[in-house]
């Protein structure tokens, strides 16, 4: 107790460590009390989930236990419920002993406690027999935030404060260690179905909330050495006594007399106390407001700055996309390509009086502005206008990030390369949680995974923060005297390599993944896997960009990233990445992510260079037109047989990659260009800023990847009868007829159709043409499929994909024979159905200005169909031959040398799509028209695998042709009934050609069973 004053009682002093160890013990409490009573009282249903129960499983998950029975979940929550108190409070307390002055992170870490205290609340009364989406995205949200709460508190922590320090480090190490193997045995649990894996996924969840506790708990041993009180009472000083309160020394100790009772002691004469109480709060609120208000002002700043980096690269990558549509529907150059030269803009920077207004504050605002031109262009219908709206959007976004890039000291340089960095990994993590595509793409809308509203409106608010940013409160203060000088360096070669790495960047880790398409080698899975793996490429592109930012603090080891052996261990980890497959291959890749991250700064410090001795407008410029003519290359590189000079680029993306790293290359010291030791370097601020960011990125991918993990297990429609349903579709590279994406409109209509196996064509997008997308992810999550993609683009074709209910034992992909056209991919697989392997073979082949090409595909299918004879098989192909066609032609080839049936060989009306097929018994086949996915329709045919180890006795054409009504066949067997044209179709979609699809009886003895043999 403190002395007590004439009068008054006693005010009662409480230790605040008192409250961090309440806190803890309420913790333990709860859960432990929980874990303790269900264990006691409903055991084995706490242990059971959707995949197994006692005695495979036999511990309880957290959220088992806690939200699923009574009286366990409400003493829980009543304890917890008590346990918010002490929880806030200590959110508090630790602001109040990290707050600083010069540091706006601990007003930020205040922010992060009070919403993961929120979020807490919010997963553990919201339990997931509630409302199971609601509690995970909570419970996700609480794992996110304890990211930037565990490691900003650690380091906040005195460093004289040694056990506070070595809890919070073992602590938060263990804690986000422990996600890996959680998220390993969840995986097994929701997509394997595991017996067991559940209650292995159950130890670490419960250990994240040890882990969680703890952490928290070391709160008490600061507040302990600061010696932390709070006093409740009042306290009323003599005139002598105030004047020792106003000498006195601020301390952290809460128990000294408040500053109302301070104020009170020595107000003015003529006021009453009431009065100048009331202004004291007044001024002493408002202070408070504007000192938290410029704490937080650097970190807001440095949020927008990000954010509009990651406009910039949005527009920038929207491009491409929106020009080659029409390159797509022409098969050749179309003129849009122009649009390319939109990125040639910072030219007008050559303009003295247009450079000072580029360069102002008033003109970046301006420049931002015109930016979202380009995003708004989505609300257009026409792809030509927002292909124009776009263009323009793009040269101001140029002409902005070459202001942003080349103005200000070398601080400033390198802080503006490093948020370019962070805007750009924003992108593809963007993607990665979107199922590949940007949210904000002019080509995507509501309709089609866009956040086009959301993102703009973020856009306006990080734009007027940037215009009303007062000038001492910017992340890097622009320097007011000339920048460092540069030692003399040519100013071609830093723009080719700025040229050459911004190229790279674009189409390599444009989406987290391209480099696992790279690598994709089929069934069984040696590799990595697309929608699962992807977050290792944010985390080898974290890796590399927080090297670079700890280098970039110091001048003498900087400049290490730019030693010509960095350069040789990058290429060599290219060479891997190129040369081999699966899990070799992608670990190249990642060298080579790592890599290109780690080199932002460097190629920045080179450009930056390279402008001050040869013009920001000359610089600037080569430097784009390198990115545009390094993005016709790649096209070019498979799409040679639709433009002139194109044989010059076949298959040659080798070259490509080689001339990219050689352009990068010259961004590394080489004595004879005059490359010298460069000094950029960065504020510790900046430096923590982006670590902090970097740490958020990368648990937000994993995060990303757990969530859109396909929870819906791959099970064919009608395993009762055996029925296969199987379509064909060349879906014309995931843009529809009016240039949007196209991954929900196939969804709905393969989910209406009920298919089992799905070919698609013209599927590769993973370059800067299609946007680095995939059109699996949004059919594998929400419909259940197994995926192979097929050969990758550095194989240079078209692209191939199988979807399959069924199974996949194993996958060969094949490169066509096309001495004269395109590259034909194929995908040959066999499928696990209802225990009978069945060959299924998807395929693209060659056009028709390729009867050569064509003719040598046919005979290298029909060798492959034959090689199985006479077990089923299935062949779902782009053939481009007339029914019936003689040789040279393909169709005669394939059905006699391969030993097939044509789905229907009375259906004249046909030239590029195909069903085959053999060892099977058709039922169905249909003609499904495109509505305004693509410019093909789909074919669908329907089979019935023999029961196992049988086969068919009889495939006369006479026992094939038995034709019937679908009412003549058990229900299963019919097509939708929505999709008649007289009934109007649905989506655009109905039969075609015949109006109906065609059905016919299964013979007898499909109808047997086995003891007839």
């Amino acid at each position: 107790m403190a002395p007590s004053v004439a009068g008054k009682r006693d005010p009662f002093v409480l230790h605040a460590s008192t409250i961090a160890r309440a806190h803890t013990y309420l913790a333990f409490a709860a859960f432990l009390s929980a874990l303790a009573i269900g264990c006691a009282l409903h055991y084995k249903k706490i242990v059971k989930n959707g995949v197994a129960g006692y005695p495979e499983e036999w511990f309880p998950s957290v959220s088992a236990t806690i939200g699923d029975w009574y009286p366990e979940r409400n003493i829980f929550q009543i304890l917890i419920a008590i346990n918010a108190g002490p929880r806030f409070a200590l959110v508090a307390l630790q602001y109040y002993l990290h707050r600083s002055a010069t540091s706006s992170i601990p007003g930020f870490l205040f922010l992060v406690g009070l919403l993961r205290t929120l979020s807490c609340g919010g997963w553990v009364f919201i339990t997931s027999s509630d409302d199971h989406d609601v509690h995970d995205v909570l419970m996700v949200s609480y794992i996110v935030l304890n990211l930037p709460w565990m490691f900003g508190s650690l380091a906040f922590t005195p460093a004289n404060h040694t056990a506070a320090r070595r809890r919070r480090r073992w602590t938060s190490i263990a804690f986000f260690g422990s996600l890996v193997p959680m998220i390993y045995f969840f995986i097994q649990h929701k997509v394997h179905r595991i017996p067991g894996a559940y209650t292995r996924y159950s130890f670490f969840e419960w250990s994240l909330i040890l882990l969680d506790v703890m952490y928290d708990s070391s709160v008490e041993l600061d507040l302990q050495a600061a010696d932390l009180k709070i006093t409740v009472g009042n306290f009323v000083a003599t005139s002598s006594e105030a004047d020792k309160i106003a000498d006195a020394p601020l301390s952290s100790s809460a128990s000294a007399p408040t500053p109302a009772a301070a104020t009170t002691a020595v107000k003015s004469a003529g006021e009453s106390p009431s009065q100048l109480n009331g202004k004291e709060a007044t001024a002493t609120k408002a202070t408070a407001t504007q000192s938290l208000y410029a704490r937080a002002q650097p970190t807001v700043s440095f949020v927008s700055d990000v954010y509009l980096s990651y406009i910039f690269w949005s527009v920038f990558t929207a491009l491409t996309p929106t020009l080659f549509y029409f390159s797509i529907w022409q098969l050749g150059i179309s003129g849009q390509e122009l649009a390319l030269l939109s990125s040639l803009s910072p030219l007008f920077l050559g303009i003295p009086p247009f450079k000072e207004w580029a360069y102002s504050r008033e003109g970046r605002t301006t420049l931002h502005v015109l930016t979202l031109v380009g995003l708004a262009s989505y609300l257009s219908s026409s792809p030509m206008t927002r292909l124009l709206l776009v263009s323009f959007a793009n040269s101001a976004a140029t002409v902005g990030a070459t202001a942003e890039w080349f103005d200000g000291d070398d601080e400033g340089v390198a802080y503006q390369a490093l948020v370019t960095g962070l805007g750009f990994l924003l992108t593809s993590l963007s993607k990665h949680a979107n199922h590949s595509n940007n949210p904000i793409w002019p080509f995507v809308n509501e309709n089609s995974g866009g956040y086009n509203k959301t993102g703009i409106a973020l856009a306006l608010l990080a734009i007027l923060e940037f215009a009303y940013r007062p000038v001492q409160s910017q992340p890097v203060k622009p320097s007011k005297s000339a920048p460092t000088p540069a030692p003399q360096t040519q100013w071609f070669p830093g723009a080719i390599s700025l040229g050459s790495f911004i190229f790279s960047l674009h189409s390599l880790l444009g989406d987290p993944s391209t480099l696992i398409a790279w690598s994709w080698t089929g069934y069984p899975i040696t590799g990595p896997i697309p929608s699962q793996h992807g977050s290792l490429t944010h985390l080898a592109q974290v890796l590399g960009l927080g090297l670079a930012a700890f280098l970039a603090g110091s001048v003498s080891t900087f400049d290490v990233l730019a030693h010509p052996l960095y350069l040789a261990l990058g290429s060599a980890s290219a060479y891997v990445m190129y040369t081999h497959k699966d899990w070799t291959g992608y670990a190249g890749g990642l060298g080579v992510a790592a890599f290109l991250m780690s080199l932002v700064p460097t190629v920045w410090a080179r450009a930056r260079a390279a402008a001050l001795g040869g013009g920001v407008a000359k610089t600037a410029a080569v430097a784009w037109l390198v990115v545009c003519l390094f993005d016709v290359a790649s096209v070019f590189t498979v799409a040679y047989a639709f433009v002139p000079g194109g044989e010059y680029f076949r298959e040659r993306t080798n070259w490509v990659l080689a001339a990219q790293f050689a352009g990068i290359g010259l961004a590394f010291r080489w004595p004879a260009l005059g490359n010298g030791s460069m000094a950029l370097t960065l504020s510790k601020r900046a430096q923590y800023a982006v670590q902090y960011a970097l740490a958020l990125l990368s648990a937000l991918s994993l995060l990303a990847t757990l969530y859109h993990i396909p929870t819906v297990v791959p099970t064919p429609h009608r395993p009762g009868p055996r029925i296969v349903r199987a379509g064909i579709w060349t879906v014309h590279f995931g843009i529809d007829n009016r240039g949007r994406d196209s991954q929900r409109l196939m969804r709905d209509l393969i989910k209406d159709m009920e298919l089992d196996v799905v070919g698609l064509l013209e599927t590769d997008l993973h370059r800067v043409t299609f946007g680095n997308r995939d059109l699996t992810r949004v059919i594998a999550e929400d419909l259940g499929f197994h995926v192979d993609i097929g050969p990758g683009p550095n194989q240079h074709t078209w692209g191939a994909v199988l979807l399959s209910k069924f199974p996949i034992i194993n996958s060969t992909h094949h490169l066509l024979p096309s001495p004269d056209g395109e590259l034909a991919p194929a995908i040959e697989a066999y499928l696990n159905m209802f225990g009978t392997p069945v060959k299924v073979i998807v395929s693209h082949n060659g056009q028709e200005e390729t009867p050569l090409d064509r003719e040598l595909q046919a005979t290298e299918l029909a060798r492959i169909m034959a090689g199985s004879y006479p077990d089923p098989v299935i062949f779902l192909g782009y053939v481009v031959t007339k029914p019936h066609a003689p040789r040279p032609a393909p169709y005669q080839i394939m059905v006699e040398d391969g030993k097939v049936f044509d789905i229907d060989d009375e259906d004249a009306d046909r030239w590029c799509e195909y069903i085959f097929y053999r060892g099977l018994y058709r039922t169905s086949y249909a003609r499904v028209s495109r509505g305004i996915v693509t410019d093909t329709e789909m074919q669908i045919g329907q089979f019935v695998v023999p029961p196992y180890k049988r086969t068919i006795r009889d495939d006369s054409r006479t026992a094939r042709y038995l034709r019937s009504f679908k009412e003549w066949l058990p229900e299963d067997h019919w097509f939708p009934m929505e999709y008649y044209p007289e009934l109007g179709g649905k989506n655009g979609h109905g039969y075609h050609v015949f109006n109906t699809p065609l059905y016919y009886k299964l013979p007898d003895e499909a109808l047997g069973t086995p003891s007839d043999d």
